[in-house]
């Protein structure tokens, strides 16, 4: 399965930290994404809250994300329809904002 000619594919790596207190985005020291949710991962609800959780912090519709990587790990990687690398970093930025996870060193 190849892209349409002009759209834009990228790909995002996260690790998801489930049953957290509350939802959040953030980077560790080492640059990666971390997506704290509040969903369980049972039932693929965690995969669920995922998608949902991005697509609303960066801006873009449910159906243009999709799991492509990691579906029963923390770590995952996700393809990101419409939006350039650069694009996609740049809206990755924002809803992280200068914010670091104090708690890279754990888990």
């Amino acid at each position: 399965m190849s892209a349409a000619r002009g759209v834009k594919r990228s790909l995002l790596r996260v690790r998801v930290v489930p049953r957290a207190a509350r939802e959040a985005l953030s980077r560790d020291a080492s640059g990666i994404l971390r997506v704290h949710l509040t969903a369980p991962p049972v039932d693929d609800a965690a995969n669920r809250a995922l998608v949902v959780l991005l697509a609303e912090r960066l801006g873009l519709p449910k159906r243009a994300l999709a799991l492509v990587r990691g579906e029963r790990g923390r770590d995952k990687v996700i393809s990101v329809d419409g939006a350039s690398s650069s694009e996609l970093e740049a809206r990755v930025t924002r809803a992280v904002g200068s914010g670091v996870d104090k708690t890279e060193g754990r888990g």
